[in-house]
C-alpha cells in the first residue's frame, strides 16, 4: 500500500515537474489584421481555429501599438523586444539613415550570402540593425544555449526579427519557391529544409489555383467581387477564381505570397521543423516564431472589405486549426504556449469612405517630396529637402550651412508650411520629438517610435482617414485606432480561459512571456506585464 501510494505521488511530482515551463512556446503574428476580423468573420470561422484559441485561451480586446510608425518590422521588433522603436532601432521596414545618409533596409546585411539558392539578394540578411534583446534571445541565454529558437515567415523581417539574435536559425521565402536563410546562421541550409526545397511543396497551391473556399452568399461581410476598391493582383482583375498556374508562369513563386496559401505553405514548413529539429521534444523549452505575411499582401492590394481577403482569414481559421491539431499530437496538449497577435492593424480604403461622404483623401507620396521640393526653391533659391519617407523629412545641412542659414529657422519655416496643408493633422521639430511632451497624446506616438541618429527633423501625422497610397486596396503606418489595434490571445500551457475589455500595449507581450518562463525580460523591455495571464 506504502508503495503504491509512494508511486503515485512520485508520478504526479514528475507531472507537476514536467509542466513547469512549456516544451514549446508558438508566437504567432498574423500581418495586418485587425482584431475587428476575428468579430467581422466569426459566423464562418470554424470551431477549431480562432474559435478554440478565444474558447480556451485568454483574448485581450483592446490590445494597441503604442508608437508610431506602425509597419511591419518596427511591429515585430517591438512585439518581441518589449519596447518600442525609439530604443530596439528598427523605426521602419526601410528608412533614410541620416547617420549613413544613405537608404537602409531593416535586415540588410552585406556581410552575409544567401542560403538555399542562387538569390543572392533575398538572403543577403540578418538581425543585426536590432538594437535590444528578444525574447527568444533570453531563452537561448537561460537555456545556455540548450533551448532552440527558429524563427519562419514568407517575409525576410517576419522571420528574421522576433529570433532574435541567437536564434539556430531564421526561413523565409524566396521568389524561387524555396525557403532561403542566410550565413548569419550556418554554413548551409539543414539537410531536412534542403529536402523540403527540393520536393517544390508551393507547386501543389499553384496549380490548385484559389476559389471561393465557401459558397459566394457566405461572403456578405465583405463589398461584391471586382469592386472598384480593389487594385489589380499580378495584373489580373480582382475577381474569383484566380488562375495561378497563369501567374506563376508570367511571374515566378513569389506570386505565392499573395494568396492565402503563402500561409498553408507557411505551416507546411513549420511542421517539417518541428519534426526535424525535434521542438518540444525535451523539458528544455524551444521556441517557435511564425509571422503569417500573406494577409498583409492581400490587404494592400485588394484592401480589407474585400472577398479575396475575407476568404483569406477564413482559410487561415482552418490552417490555424489544423497547426492547433498538430501540436497537440505531436507536443501534447498543455505542454506548448501560444500567442497570436498582429504586427500592426490597417486603414479602411480611403476611395470607399470619399465615396461615403467623409472628407478624406489619398496623398501621394511623391507629390508631398515635390511639393516640399518646390516650397524649397521658392523660399531659398535652392532644394534643402534631402529625402523625405515615412512621414519624415530630412534637410540637407551642408546646404543649408553653406547658405548661411539657421537650421533651426528652415524647420520652423517648413513646419509652418506642411501645417497649412489639408491634409495634415501636426508637424513636429526634432527637438519637440526628443524633449517630450506626455500630455501631447500624438507626440507620445511619434517620440516612441523616434531615433534622433536614425529619424528626420521633422516629422507629420496626417488627419484621421487621409492616407499615403494609391486609390485601390489599403496600407498603415498611422498611431489611429484602425492601424494600432490589434487582436492578442494567449492560449495552452498555464492559461486559463477568460478575456479583457481593458486596453493593453503590445510592449507588454514580452515581459509577461519570459516572466512565464521565468527568464530574464529582454534587456529593454519596460517590464509592464499582462497580469491577467500571470494569474494561475
Amino acid at each position: 500500500m506504502k508503495k503504491a501510494l509512494f508511486s503515485l505521488v512520485f508520478l504526479v511530482s514528475m507531472l507537476l515537474t514536467a509542466q513547469d515551463k512549456p516544451k514549446l512556446v508558438v508566437g504567432i503574428v498574423v500581418d495586418q489584421m485587425k482584431m475587428e476580423y476575428l468579430y467581422r468573420f466569426s459566423n464562418d470561422f470554424s470551431q477549431n481555429g480562432f474559435k478554440r484559441l478565444m474558447k480556451e485561451g485568454y483574448t485581450f480586446h483592446n490590445t494597441h501599438y503604442n508608437y508610431m510608425p506602425t509597419y511591419t518590422a518596427p511591429g515585430h521588433a517591438s512585439i518581441y523586444t518589449g519596447t518600442t522603436p525609439a530604443v530596439h532601432g528598427i523605426v521602419g521596414n526601410e528608412w533614410f539613415n541620416k547617420a549613413a545618409g544613405k537608404e537602409m533596409y531593416c535586415t540588410d546585411d552585406a556581410t552575409v550570402s544567401t542560403l538555399g539558392d542562387d538569390s543572392e539578394k533575398e538572403g543577403k540578411m540578418s538581425p543585426r540593425n536590432l538594437q535590444s534583446s528578444t525574447i527568444t534571445d533570453e531563452l537561448k541565454l537561460s537555456t545556455n544555449f540548450k533551448g532552440k529558437v527558429i524563427g519562419i515567415s514568407i517575409k525576410d523581417r517576419g522571420a528574421i526579427l522576433p529570433a532574435g539574435h541567437f536564434a539556430d536559425w531564421a526561413f523565409w521565402y524566396s521568389k524561387t519557391g524555396a525557403f532561403i536563410s542566410s550565413t548569419y546562421y550556418g554554413e548551409k541550409l539543414p539537410d531536412w529544409a534542403t529536402q523540403f526545397n527540393a520536393e517544390k511543396n508551393y507547386l501543389k497551391y499553384v496549380t490548385k489555383g484559389w476559389d471561393l473556399l465557401k459558397p459566394k452568399e457566405i461572403y456578405n461581410e465583405s463589398l461584391t467581387d471586382n469592386n472598384p476598391y480593389e487594385g489589380k493582383l499580378f495584373k489580373k482583375a480582382p475577381f474569383m477564381p484566380y488562375n495561378l498556374q497563369d501567374m506563376y508562369d508570367a511571374n515566378d513563386a513569389g506570386i505565392l505570397r499573395s494568396t492565402p496559401f503563402g500561409n498553408n505553405l507557411l505551416v507546411d514548413f513549420a511542421k517539417k521543423a518541428i519534426e526535424s529539429e525535434n521542438l518540444g521534444k525535451d523539458n528544455i523549452t524551444d521556441f517557435l516564431a511564425v509571422s503569417f505575411s500573406s494577409t498583409d499582401y492581400i490587404g494592400h492590394v485588394l484592401g480589407p472589405r474585400s472577398i479575396e481577403l475575407q476568404d483569406t482569414y477564413l482559410r487561415l481559421d482552418e490552417t490555424i486549426a489544423d497547426f492547433l491539431t498538430y501540436l497537440d499530437k505531436n507536443v501534447g496538449k498543455g505542454n506548448y504556449l501560444v500567442f497570436l497577435t498582429a504586427d500592426h492593424a490597417g486603414a479602411e480604403n480611403v476611395t470607399y469612405l470619399k465615396d461615403n461622404k467623409y472628407k478624406v483623401d489619398n496623398i501621394n507620396f511623391k507629390n508631398i517630396e515635390n511639393q516640399l521640393k518646390e516650397f524649397s526653391q521658392a523660399t531659398y533659391g535652392e532644394n534643402l529637402v534631402l529625402d523625405y519617407s515615412n512621414y519624415n523629412v530630412f534637410f540637407d545641412k551642408t546646404k543649408v550651412k553653406s547658405k548661411g542659414l539657421n537650421l533651426q529657422e528652415v524647420k520652423q519655416t517648413f513646419k509652418d508650411y506642411l501645417q497649412k496643408q489639408d491634409y495634415i493633422k501636426r508637424v513636429y521639430t526634432e527637438e519637440e520629438i526628443t524633449n517630450g511632451n506626455p500630455s501631447d497624446y500624438y507626440l507620445d506616438f511619434i517620440t516612441k517610435g523616434y531615433d534622433p541618429i536614425q529619424n528626420g527633423e521633422l516629422i507629420m501625422i496626417f488627419k484621421p482617414g487621409y492616407v499615403e497610397y494609391s486609390s485601390t486596396g489599403t496600407t498603415h503606418g498611422s498611431p489611429y485606432s484602425y492601424d494600432t489595434h490589434v487582436p492578442l490571445i494567449f492560449f495552452g500551457w498555464n492559461i486559463k480561459k477568460g478575456q479583457t475589455h481593458d486596453r493593453k500595449e503590445i510592449t507588454q507581450i514580452a515581459p509577461t512571456v519570459t516572466q512565464m518562463l521565468k527568464i530574464t525580460m529582454p534587456n529593454s523591455s519596460n517590464g509592464e506585464v499582462l497580469q491577467e495571464v500571470l494569474k494561475n
